[in-house]
């Protein structure tokens, strides 16, 4: 409820009413009035004594005091670390008298913005490890280039060894491109529910032939098994695919040569949270394992747990956020466990058609 010095009913009725935080402050910074959303957002939930105390922000203060002093409007951005880090734009105005012909104080409307600065920041974030993703392979080629023009240009043994790893950083910055086209199609389809039906051992089957050449070529055995009856799923066939051929391409990279893939696939009763029935698919390998404080962000755009050995084995970093993406449109799950030294599981949980 909104607590106030000399407010009518009325008065007190509608500044309570305002959804955002507002702040009433005398020309002697003494607060007059606050309302609920005040005190329980930035803390400010006493009328009557100086807005200092509740209010230990340099900039807002220092920004009140321009309106008292000058009876000119301010906005400035602030950020509160505590509870959680909020940040609002903070708007001051000069509060009139009855007449017009003097201010009594300021008024302070403090508007959320933390969504905007962490999506403008995940944006910052994005194109710089794009670019720097990018940056790496393009300037190993402009490198050989210029040894295969100048040092190496009638040296044929080098000359086929650089071309060898010019097409090499050539296919990395392709794969990149593919991955950050295919997130940014996701992204623009993630609030339109695919209307498709599919059938869950033909596709895991697809995917295991089409990746049997890697699994031999790292000495890594690759299974699936159905468990009862599997029922068909909700989804769009692809996008569905792309979700298992970077699971188990990741199974195969990371497990251990001479080792099991295991991919398997059994219906439930439940997903998640909701009522309805559906598919668990689970890739398994015996690989090195993943350390908890790892598994949290392993969907994150270019996180790696080991980025050296991902982009030796044409890791963009963007498998995994690629799938979480996916799944959100399918209404889906993923699940990680991990057991260091052993071998990690990802489970995939989807909605029956």
């Amino acid at each position: 409820m909104t607590i106030g010095l000399g407010l009518s009913q009325r008065e007190t009725g509608i500044l309570d009413s305002i959804p955002e935080p507002v702040v009433i402050v005398d020309n002697q910074r003494a607060v007059v009035a606050v309302n609920t959303a005040a005190g329980r957002e930035i803390g400010v939930g006493y009328a009557g004594r100086a807005l200092a105390l509740s209010l230990r922000h340099p900039v807002a203060l220092a920004a009140v005091d321009d309106v008292l002093s000058r009876g000119v409007s301010r906005s400035v951005e602030v950020t509160f670390r505590t509870p959680t880090q909020r940040t609002y734009a903070m708007l001051a105005a000069p509060l009139q008298s009855a007449t017009g012909t003097a201010s009594e104080g300021a008024v302070l409307v403090f508007h959320d913005v933390t969504s905007e600065r962490r999506a403008q920041q995940m944006r910052a974030d994005f194109v710089a490890n794009a670019s720097h993703e990018l940056r790496s392979p393009l300037s190993a080629i402009v490198g050989f280039i210029e040894t295969l023009r100048g040092p190496a240009k009638d040296d044929a043994a080098a000359r086929a060894r650089f071309l060898d790893v010019m097409a090499q950083e050539a296919a990395r910055m392709t794969k990149l491109v593919e991955d950050l086209l295919s997130l940014s199609a996701i992204e623009a389809d993630k609030h339109v529910a695919p209307q498709g039906k599919v059938e869950v051992a033909r596709l895991l089957q697809r995917v295991t032939e089409a990746l049997q050449g890697r699994a031999e070529a790292r000495s890594v055995r690759m299974s699936v098994e159905l468990r009862d009856a599997v029922p068909d799923v909700a989804g769009d066939a692809d996008q569905l695919a792309q979700v298992f051929r970077n699971l188990i391409e990741n199974a195969i990279n990371y497990g251990r040569p001479d080792t099991d893939v295991r991919v398997t696939a059994r219906a439930v009763d439940r997903v998640g949270e909701t009522t309805r029935s559906g598919v668990a698919i689970t890739v398994e390998d015996e690989g090195e394992g993943i350390a908890p404080d790892h598994i949290p962000r392993l969907t994150e755009r270019f996180y790696r747990v080991d980025p050296g050995r991902s982009r030796k084995l044409g890791g963009t970093g963007l498998g995994l956020a690629i799938v979480k993406h996916i799944l959100n449109r399918h209404r889906g799950r993923l699940s990680i466990a991990s057991d260091v030294g052993r071998g990690s599981r990802f489970t995939v949980t989807l909605p029956a058609a």
